[in-house]
């Protein structure tokens, strides 16, 4: 069965700013998802300004990766979804965070730090270097990726050190930049995607599509199981030496 994924964008540039809907005129959810159906996934869109966000209960039960892409209304997102989904996360599910989410509630949540970052908009050439060429996420990929302009992020980025950087970024101003990060929380996994800035068509890019293709395979979740580790107290699989016959 194909992993089912389930595309977030606040969906607020796209209807206010002429130059980004001539970019992304369904929205940059509709340009992702529509990618990674062609991948092969099963793939549904949620928007902010739905009820629940578009991510009640019964979506995220049904969903193995979730790819979240804010940037100008993360404080607009309630919080009982942000718990939603970060319980989700620590139970199994997936979940992809593109650009500027390293300052969304999800983010923040999981992680337990700021994402803070600096950052500069000149319409600079950015290059993508494969840093972990054996990560599934590297799968089929060159030894870099350029992108011919893009916004800038720079170091220090405030964020747990990462089980793996599969991307590290140059950009023309001299910067650099951990682009492609991997965490576990619970039994999810979560990875972090720079690129994205929505004046920019980098959604539209092949290659970008198939970095996003092969996080979702690498995301999904191993296990059918989906439930949040948990404190329990268990009865011990062996005898105790000096318990037996104790009547407490």
């Amino acid at each position: 069965m194909p992993s089912t994924v389930t595309v977030w964008n606040e969906f607020v540039h796209e209807r206010d700013d002429e130059a980004v809907a001539e970019l992304y005129p369904d929205g940059i959810h509709r340009t992702i998802a529509d990618a990674l159906d062609e991948h092969g996934f099963e793939t549904r869109t949620a928007t902010l300004g739905e009820e629940e966000h578009g991510l009640p209960e019964s979506v995220l039960a049904d969903t193995d990766v979730l790819v979240w892409w804010g940037h100008i209304a993360h404080d607009a997102v309630d919080d009982r979804v942000v718990e939603r989904v970060a319980d989700h996360v620590r139970g199994g599910m997936g979940i992809l965070f593109l650009h500027s989410a390293t300052l969304s509630k999800p983010f923040r949540a999981l992680l337990g730090t700021t994402g803070s970052l600096f950052w500069r908009e000149a319409d600079e050439r950015e290059r993508l270097w494969v840093t972990d060429p054996g990560h599934p996420i590297a799968a089929g990929l060159d030894d870099c990726l350029e992108l011919p302009e893009t916004e800038m992020y720079g170091e220090p980025f405030d964020v747990p050190t990462p089980e793996s950087v599969v991307f590290t970024s140059w950009f023309e101003g001299g910067e650099v930049f951990r682009s492609g990060c991997c965490w576990r929380r619970g039994r999810g996994r979560v990875f972090f995607f720079r690129p994205g800035h929505e004046t920019h068509p980098i959604y539209h890019d092949s290659t970008v599509q198939q970095v996003l293709a092969n996080a979702v395979e690498w995301a999904t979740p191993v296990s059918d199981e989906r439930r949040p580790p948990s404190v329990r107290n268990v009865e011990p699989r062996e005898d105790i030496e000096g318990n037996e016959g104790d009547d407490g």
